[in-house]
């Protein structure tokens, strides 16, 4: 019989430590030959859109899909979990914070296996929701001592910073310019809605890790050719759903200035079959979209720790 877990459970069982290690060894697994991610489907209505996404991770013991909509700017996610053994349906999960602790979790395990082992400085170009889960992840892999946060609104800005000076005990600052985010920083990250570059090329230094986690779409942009032009090492969450969606490289690539070739997946980086930085004075670059593959992952570790602790809701369905 299926449990039931809703937003609260997830908030409370699910750490942002485990949601990087299980990304984490999914990539691993990945690598390795032992994950199917099946790339994001797009059903489009004039007044919103659905939209699915499965994976099966045997190794782990689970497949699964999520599948979410977006109407009048409101979005709900659901994620049905099943054991890859029996078929059995295991759980359905409320899965917005799942999927903001995985999005986080996906650029932490980048950070960790790209970004310079003495990095110390983020830049942030958003300060929504998704940005928290962001720095959290980071902090996990990188020993931080400052973070410079910019967004087009003061107060809310200002507000992520105190909040998140508070949470992981580092010094947060607003900036009111977006060049001044990126002067001095180690890691960049950007987690906007934007459709157009937040973060250009020529405000980036030597020995930088960016990670672009909020485009999703092909009219999306976060990041500038510039950016990618100065990147050494190019690397995606999965190449096939970036050919789809990833709108941070498509322009670069239409105009001949960067190939699929060039493009490395983040499970080879993981798995050990290309390294993610070669010296201290490369910059590179991780082009997040977001996985069923991590979806599943995070759902396992929610519910291996809801059965261990009686958590959910029973659900009688196929009895």
């Amino acid at each position: 019989m299926p449990i039931l877990l809703h937003e609260s459970d997830i908030e409370r069982l699910l750490t942002m430590p485990e949601a990087v290690a299980a990304v984490d060894r999914m990539f691993r697994e990945m690598g390795e030959g032992g994950v199917i991610n099946i790339p994001r489907r797009r059903t489009r209505l004039p007044n919103g859109m659905m939209h699915v996404m499965a994976a099966a991770n045997p190794t782990l013991g689970y497949l699964g899909l999520k599948c979410y909509t977006v109407f009048r700017g409101k979005a709900r996610f659901v994620v049905l979990l099943f054991s890859s053994q029996t078929g059995d349906l295991l759980s359905i999960m409320e899965a917005d914070a799942l999927g903001q602790r995985r999005t986080g979790a996906a650029s932490g395990v980048a950070t960790k296996y790209m970004a310079r082992a003495d990095a110390r400085v983020v830049g942030i170009y958003g300060t929504g929701w998704q940005a928290r889960s962001q720095l959290s992840a980071i902090a996990v892999v990188r020993h931080l001592e400052r973070v410079y946060a910019y967004s087009r609104d003061p107060q809310r800005r200002a507000t992520f910073a105190h909040e998140m000076s508070e949470s992981l005990g580092v010094e947060v600052v607003p900036v009111d310019r977006p060049e001044a985010a990126a002067e001095g920083a180690d890691i960049l990250v950007t987690i906007t809605s934007a459709r157009e570059p937040v973060l250009k090329g020529e405000w980036i230094g030597t020995g930088v890790h960016v990670n672009a986690a909020g485009s999703n779409a092909l009219i999306r942009r976060e990041v500038d050719e510039e950016t990618i032009r100065r990147m050494n090492r190019i690397v995606t969450d999965d190449l096939e759903q970036s050919k789809l969606e990833a709108g941070d490289l498509l322009p670069s690539i239409e105009r001949g200035q960067l190939h699929w070739g060039q493009v490395h997946g983040l499970a080879e980086v993981v798995a050990g079959y290309y390294p993610g930085r070669a010296s201290n004075e490369e910059n590179t670059f991780f082009n997040s979209l977001g996985l069923a593959a991590e979806d599943i992952a995070a759902a396992a570790v929610v519910y291996e720790k809801a059965v261990a602790q009686g958590i959910g809701e029973r659900v009688p369905m196929f009895e």
